[in-house]
């Protein structure tokens, strides 16, 4: 699939996916601004804002403006905020490019954060944090990444603090907006029945007068482990979930492409080692998974599962076993090749909608400056050999590089940091 690639005299990056059998148009705006640009003070910051961009614009004063507008033509829309980024999006009908094109701009260039919107989206995101915490599945993610990284933005919540939010005020939105919503730090990808022609106009005419400033730089993850770690949380629930992981590397490691066949031969689809294991075989549980989480300065390797609460630690040491025999022997040729083909067909299948191919082409645009097609990953993903496994697998599963983040009805982490070793 073919893209064309246009940098605006300000910075602003545009990506022009066409895709002339495809009746819809996905219009989608990524900005540099995530939990990492964040100080302590203002955790949570950069997802309230997002929450804030709905609630009304120059042109659009009320959210109800914005939300019958998109309604009115069927048009999917949402926003979502990460670590390193925040994304806007809607996708219609073809025949409403301008449209969606037209709504999208305006709540990234024009929201005006109404101060009685802002006390009562408060709750709303109060609620969405207390919603998340009562997900263990979810919320054992946000402990790993605790355990992980602690008192610094990586190891933040991307929600934010509670009182944090209590306390926002609607110049802490101004400010913050300020100093990253600049379109050198800004990707928009538009991607369906639409021509480069078309898209460069409408981003000329919106985006194109507006001035480049100096980004707010993140702060770079600090990363230290001596020993192994554990992080349990108390919570009455009928199954543990836990997360076992081990540091790896950044997003722009060579070996990410060998990351990605080591967790699908634990992890990936049913025939997987680990779903063979713990749902076949024992019986404990009913999903498991197993993959690499990269980010532009660091990364991790994870196996995440809910079992069964008084199943728990012969669970993790059958996990961990798992992780020792990639260390000990070579994965089969016939293993390797189903994994590939099983990884690379799930990638061709998630790219089948404009809105995936939006974010699949945009991602890379904004983290990497760099986009790679699915053939060209998949080329990477079949270079790999049984040795490149293995031999990486040595490296990273190390006894002093070992977590385990978990929830469940546990006080003591002392009996779990007995078993913690390869």
């Amino acid at each position: 699939m073919k893209y064309i690639k246009k940098v605006l005299k300000n910075g602003l990056r545009v990506i022009t996916v066409p895709m002339k059998d495809n009746p819809t148009v996905t219009v989608l705006v990524l900005v540099e601004a995530g939990s990492k640009y964040e100080t302590k003070e203002i955790n949570g910051i950069s997802h309230f804002l997002e929450h804030m961009c709905f609630k009304g614009t120059t042109k659009r004063p009320k959210a109800i403006d914005i939300s019958k507008e998109l309604d009115a033509i069927g048009s999917q829309y949402n926003a979502f905020t990460a670590q390193e980024y925040t994304g806007y999006y809607a996708k219609s009908d073809a025949k409403h490019f301008k449209k969606i094109f037209d709504v999208v701009s305006d709540i990234y260039l024009n929201s005006t954060f109404p101060e009685t919107e802002m006390q009562k989206e408060k709750g709303v995101i109060i609620e969405e944090i207390n919603m998340y915490e009562d997900m263990p599945n979810r919320h054992v993610q946000d402990l790993m990444m605790e355990l992980l990284y602690g008192d610094q933005p990586a190891g933040w919540n991307i929600s934010g603090d509670k009182k944090n939010i209590l306390n926002m005020k609607r110049d802490d939105f101004v400010t913050y907006k300020k100093a990253h919503y600049l379109p050198e730090a800004t990707t928009i990808v538009v991607s369906g029945q639409v021509t480069e022609k078309e898209v460069l106009r409408e981003v000329k005419k919106v985006f194109g007068k507006i001035n480049s400033g100096k980004k707010s730089k993140k702060l770079k993850v600090v990363e230290k482990q001596v020993e192994p770690e554990v992080l349990v949380k108390f919570k009455k629930t009928d199954q543990t979930h836990f997360v076992l992981g081990v540091r790896t590397y950044d997003l722009f490691s060579k070996k990410n492409a060998v990351l990605t066949l080591l967790g699908g031969v634990l992890g990936g689809g049913m025939s997987s080692r680990l779903f063979q294991k713990l749902r076949e075989e024992m019986g404990v549980g009913y999903y498991v998974r197993a993959y690499n989480d990269v980010y532009t300065d660091h990364g991790f390797f994870q196996i995440s599962a809910g079992v069964d609460n008084k199943r728990i630690n012969e669970v993790i040491e059958a996990c961990l076993l798992e992780c020792k025999k990639l260390k000990e022997n070579l994965v089969s040729e016939e293993e390797l090749n189903k994994v590939k083909e099983c990884l690379i067909g799930n990638m061709k299948l998630s790219l089948e909608s404009s809105d995936d191919i939006a974010n699949f082409f945009g991602g890379q645009e904004l983290l990497k400056k760099e986009i790679k097609s699915a053939e060209e990953k998949a080329k990477e993903l079949r270079k790999v050999n049984a040795k490149d496994i293995k031999k990486l697998a040595n490296e990273i599963f190390k006894d002093n590089k070992l977590n385990l983040a978990l929830i469940g009805p546990f006080k003591e982490k002392a009996k779990f940091s007995k078993i913690l070793k390869f």
